[in-house]
């Protein structure tokens, strides 16, 4: 039952069309050629905070010297009354215009054992010290932690579309085409309207777990507060997209080596291109399926035959015995196809896949399906972990957007 609260948020002040040439997607999601071109775009743009290109330690107090600068500059203004503020992006995909609505809050992070906040994923610890460096040089927090409100009744959804009235504050469309448009809600009523909703439920962790981790632990410091950033949508509703992660392998067997080792346990279909093992991947209503390709040679989409589940020990969980990841880690890449773990990248879209093999860059890429919501909620309620990128949610969410002062 996460607390939330309005607060003053800090915000670019500059006009909707220059927030493209500052504003940035989160620090996980931004290669390094990315980075030296939002660097490039424009001397404010906020990955000089969120992913700072100095070595080392350095990079955190020089993060800190330019957000501090910009504020003293007036390039960032804090708003003087607290809010709430509704986000709302639209989008495409494959299956055509999609929106998502959601909520951005100050919330009290609560220790898991609260059962307030479910994740999902393990963290790693140099991630988390990252954040933590971060947070302590700036005492603010510049990408809000996503979760997910079971929503069931649609009223929580209905609760955003309302307070979306008038004028958006920001409307922009930002590097990936996402519009992206942004209410303030103010009013009491609607703000309590959104604190009773949310206090009913429990909520899951979609992505930011290094963030989240980050606030339990500064909320622990003597002069630290409980309370973070978050971004709230509805878990039902039909614009929480999930694509796929997909896996590139630097070395392994060739695919004619793999078709052999996987004959036995699986059902082998030809496809043809990175692109077309992909769709054929998703297509597959099997217990669980993957897609190999190599470069010059083809693809080929594997479907699990009922006895491959006796790959996977008597007592792996029910919540990760239903992921495909999960399947792929454990039963296939390592005992089947002598693939180490050292050996496996990922990349969380299917052009940089195809670009992979495209330019003879891996010896496969395994192509998966993505995640359902359900399989995600599962985990977190039986309180296991999925595999390490497991889950790529779109769009992402721009940092910078809404900050939120600590001090």
């Amino acid at each position: 039952m996460p607390e939330i609260q309005p607060f003053c948020g800090i915000v670019y002040d500059v006009p909707n069309e220059q927030l493209t040439r500052v504003l940035a997607p989160p620090y996980d999601v931004i290669p390094p050629d990315y980075r030296d071109e939002l660097y490039a775009r424009d001397p404010r743009n906020i990955v000089r905070v969120v992913l700072n290109r100095r070595p080392g330690d350095e990079a955190y107090p020089e993060a800190a010297a330019h957000y501090e600068r910009w504020q003293r500059e007036g390039v960032l203004r804090q708003d003087t009354t607290p809010a709430l503020y509704v986000q709302e992006q639209t989008f495409e995909i494959d299956a055509g215009p999609q929106v998502r609505w959601g909520l951005i809050a100050r919330f009290r992070a609560e220790p898991y054992e609260t059962r307030a906040v479910l994740p999902h994923e393990h963290t790693r610890a140099a991630a988390k010290e990252d954040r933590y460096k971060l947070l302590l040089a700036t005492r603010a927090n510049f990408s809000p932690i996503f979760l997910m409100v079971p929503d069931a009744q649609a009223a929580f959804a209905q609760a955003l579309r309302d307070a979306a009235t008038g004028t958006p504050d920001v409307d922009y469309v930002d590097d990936g085409g996402v519009r992206q448009r942004v209410f303030r809600v103010r009013a009491e009523a609607d703000v309590r309207r959104f604190q009773d909703l949310l206090a009913a439920t429990s909520v899951y962790i979609a992505d930011g777990h290094h963030r989240y981790a980050t606030a339990l632990r500064y909320s622990a410091l003597p002069e630290g507060t409980p309370y973070t950033l978050g971004y709230f949508t509805p878990l039902e509703a039909p614009g929480l997209v999930i694509q796929a992660y997909h896996r590139i392998v630097a070395e392994g067997p060739s695919l004619a080596e793999a078709r052999t080792r996987l004959a036995p346990l699986f059902d082998l279909h030809d496809a043809h291109g990175t692109r077309g093992t992909a769709l054929l991947t998703a297509k597959s209503s099997a217990a669980y399926a993957f897609g190999l390709v190599q470069p010059g040679a083809g693809g080929l989409v594997a479907e699990a035959k009922p006895a491959a589940r006796e790959l996977l020990p008597a007592d792996t969980p029910p919540s990760l015995r239903a992921l495909d990841t999960y399947f792929l880690h454990k039963a296939v890449l390592g005992p089947l196809l002598g693939i180490r773990d050292e050996a496996v990248s990922y990349v969380h879209s299917l052009g940089e896949a195809e670009q992979h093999v495209a330019e003879d860059r891996c010896r496969l890429a395994v192509l998966l399906r993505p995640t359902p919501v359900q399989q995600i909620v599962d985990v977190a309620d039986a309180g296991e972990s999925m595999p390490a990128k497991s889950t790529f949610f779109h769009p992402k969410l721009p940092s910078g957007l809404v900050i939120h002062p600590l001090a």
